[in-house]
Order: C-alpha cells, then structure tokens, then sequence
C-alpha cells in the first residue's frame, strides 16, 4: 500500500503533479505527434495492412498542423507597458532580450497552441541580480496546481526530465515558501510505476532551498482555457476529421495501385491447353506488349480507369469542414487563391483574425505575470500591477491601405505613438522617433527652426581666403 503523506507536505505534492503529469503527457504526446504529421496510420483491411505498409505511410497529409502554424504566427509580442506609459518599458525589454525571449517567446506560443499550454519558470540570477533567468519549459517536464476555487493563485508548481548523463529522474518542486529537489531511478516498468524519490542534495544550498520571490516561480501560458482550469490544443476538435481525410487518401492510393494499368479482356479466342489440360494463358499484358490474333472473331478491350474525382471532393469536402471548425481560411489549406480582391481576402481572414484575438488574451495574461514575476526578482520596486502585453497586429494589409487609415485616425487626434505601434513599428522604434520629435519641437521652442533643417549660415560654413 502506497505510503500517505500529510496534505499539502512537500512528498504529497511531488506524487500528486507527478502522477498528473503522466496523465497529461500523453494528450501532450499525441498532439505533438499530429502536428508532426505522425498520424496514425489509416485503417485497411488487416490481410491487407501488411502488403501496403509504403501507401499507408504515404496516405497522410497533415492540415492540422496548417491550423497550428496559422494561429501561432500572427501572434507576436512587440512589448510591455506598465502603468499609464505610452510605449513599451525598456527594462522589461531588456531583461526579455537578455534571455533570448525574443525568439524563445514564438516556442512558447507555438507550443500553446498545438499542446494546449506551455510554462516559463523565473529565477534570481546570482551572477547578476539585474537581470533574472527566464526559461521556457516543455508542457512534458512541467505543471502547476492552483488554490481551489482559484484558476490564478498557483498553489505548488513541479518540473521533472530525465538527466541526460546519469538516466536519473530529476524533479524539483516550486511551493511559495521554499523550493524541493528530488531524484529517483527510472523504473524498468516505465514511468506509470511507483517512483522512489530521494532528496537531490548539493553543497551549494541547504535542503529545501529557500525561495526568494515567495510565490510558485513557474508559470503556466494556457491555450483556450476553460472555467475549470483545463487547456485546449488548436487541433484537439479536428483530429477525427484529420483521420477521415487519411483514411480517403489511402484508398484513394489503393485505387490508383490496382487501376494505373487497365486491365484488358478478350472474347472469342479459344484457349490453348497444356498435356495436363490446363489452359494456357496466351496473352502477357505489360506496357511493352501489343496483343494480336489472327481471328477476327477475336475481339479485345479494356476495362475504364477508376475515377478519383469522388476521392478528391471528399478531401476538399472535409478540408472544408476543418476551415470552418478552426476558422482557418481554405485557402490556407487548399492552397487555391483566385479572382480575390483585398476586400473580400479580408473578410475570409476575419475569422481568424478574431480567432487570434481571442487566444492573446489567456497568452497574454501567463506572459505579464513571468514579466512581473523577474521585475520582482530583478528588485524593481515599482507599481507592477498593471502590465500590458503589446501585440503586433495579426491582420495583414497593404501598405496602401494602413497608410490612409492611419492618416484617418490622425485627424481623429490618435497619439502619433499608437499610430506608429499600428504601422508595425517595434517599442524601440518608437521610443527613438519620439525622442527625435521631442528633440525637434524643443528646437522649435528654443528659436532654432533653422537648425532643424541644417546648420546656420554662420555655423560651420567653410569660405575661401577672401571670406567669399
């Protein structure tokens, strides 16, 4: 019998989110295997599976994973405003750019996306107080628990991997008071086994180590979550209809096998036979070879090629239904873009673009508490409740049409920063065009409209000998 350990005591949070972690790994798992295209194989007849292993193979086209790039791409972040600021904060800026989150942070939503969630673990930097450790972690070593009755408070948070050089099961456990590490030795009969974990001492720090920042550091970016505090992969509600699309294609496959060489038939030829009275085929059908006879009784045919056009509309068909489930444009997987003005490529798009709207707020939230969370750690001592992610605009436009809507908007008195932001300028951009306007109306002020254009005539003019 499993040994109980008090509720809420460090080894009853290990078991619990390990055991969690587990279940959830393998919805983890299979997402990630569909949008890699490794999806499973279509279903044939069992006499049948073993003779066409190389078409069942080649029977898979993977649109799901279409889904996933489309959301995840359009969902980029520029920056973080805090408080009433009118741009993106430079140290937040600079402690993202540090930990290479610029790049990292697109993993992270891309993982959201085709898993249902992804993590970022804060920690003090101990070599540089000012700049904190941000790291993305993989929905496979990583998972939270809230407070009940709470989808925002993280009452305990656990990340465990599989040591690279000694084999060893490796976990730590993140509690607001304190940090936990374990180890164990990975049982022979696999990871659903009960694990042994021991205390993962060092000389370095004291067992538990203390934690700094007084909450779970670890910190979840859900994908499509729910009231209950699930998540949702983008393709979780289309992977039946990624297997109806498979299951077409193979026989689709195995019609072209059998019809791409027509079969041919002969009527009113008379057999030759064997000393054993057997028939004998008189006729070898190959490319190569033309059948002849000399009766004109005989006559030859072949059987009509199977058509594949059914095969075909059943794919666009059910393309069609995984567009609209998704709000994906078809054109997108279909690859078919004709006769199709701007107007009417945006309304096709309109879906999606809200569709990508909607996900950046659950994403967005997850990424301002990691940003609060290194502020904390880095010591900032300023009013962190307000934070703002910044998005780049998922809608795409001409550069035509953006240019005469912001200059619409500028008569409407918009800042000239927010317009700037609409363009599709970064915070840094931004940040340096303001201090050029500023430095120029400040020239203004002070009388130097002149020098805002070029030097005064009698600053640094070079003349000849004779003044000239």
């Amino acid at each position: 019998m499993a040994q109980q350990h008090p509720v809420e005591s460090p080894q009853w949070w290990l078991d619990r989110l390990w055991s969690e972690l587990q279940e959830r790994r393998r919805y983890v798992e299979l997402m990630r295997q569909y949008y890699c295209g490794d999806h499973p194989l279509p279903s044939v007849t069992e006499k049948a599976r073993t003779a066409f292993q190389r078409l069942l193979r080649q029977a898979r086209s993977n649109y799901v994973g279409l889904i996933v790039d489309a959301t995840a791409e359009r969902m980029q972040i520029d920056g973080f405003r805090l408080g009433d600021a009118e741009t993106g904060d430079d140290e937040v800026w600079r402690i993202w750019q540090a930990n290479n989150l610029d790049a990292d942070s697109d993993l992270i939503i891309t993982e959201a996306v085709k898993t249902g969630r992804a993590f970022v673990l804060v920690a003090p930097n101990p070599a540089d107080p000012t700049t904190p450790v941000v790291t993305a972690e993989d929905a496979t070593q990583a998972i939270v628990a809230y407070r009940p009755g709470s989808r925002r408070e993280r009452a305990a948070g656990l990340k465990a991997w599989t040591d690279d050089w000694t084999g060893l099961l490796m976990a730590t456990l993140y509690l607001p008071d304190a940090l936990y590490k374990f180890q164990a030795e990975k049982p022979k009969q696999g990871l659903q086994a009960t694990i042994r974990w021991a205390a993962r001492e060092t000389k370095s720090e004291p067992w538990p180590a203390p934690n700094p920042l007084r909450v779970v550091p670890l910190v979840e970016i859900p994908n499509r979550p729910d009231l209950l505090g699930e998540a949702h992969s983008e393709i979780e509600d289309v992977l039946d209809i990624q297997d109806r699309i498979n299951k077409t294609l193979i026989d689709r496959m195995m019609a072209q096998e059998f019809s791409a060489f027509r079969q041919r038939w002969a009527t009113g030829y008379e057999l030759p036979e064997d000393e054993d009275g057997q028939p004998i085929e008189p006729f070898k059908a190959a490319v190569d070879r033309l059948w002849v006879a000399e009766d004109s009784a005989v006559k030859f045919g072949e059987f009509s090629a199977t058509d594949l056009g059914p095969y075909l509309a059943a794919v666009d068909a059910d393309v069609q239904h995984m567009a609209a489930r998704t709000r994906t444009p078809a054109q997108y997987l279909l690859g078919q873009l004709s006769n199709v003005n701007g107007e009417t490529l945006k309304a096709t798009e309109s879906g999606l673009v809200s569709k990508v709207k909607q996900r950046q707020r659950p994403i967005g939230e997850g990424k301002e508490e990691a940003v609060r969370l290194y502020l904390k750690a880095a010591g900032d001592d300023r009013d962190l409740s307000r934070i703002e992610t910044i998005w780049h605009n998922p809608e795409f436009r001409t550069e035509g049409e953006l240019v005469d809507a912001l200059l619409k908007m500028s008569t409407l008195g918009v800042p000239h920063e927010a317009l700037w932001e609409r363009w599709g300028a970064t915070q840094t951009e931004i940040a340096q065009w303001s201090e050029l306007r500023n430095q120029a109306a400040e020239r203004i002020v002070g009388g130097d409209i002149a020098g805002l254009y070029g030097p005064k005539p009698d600053e640094g003019v070079i003349t000849d000998g004779d003044g000239g």
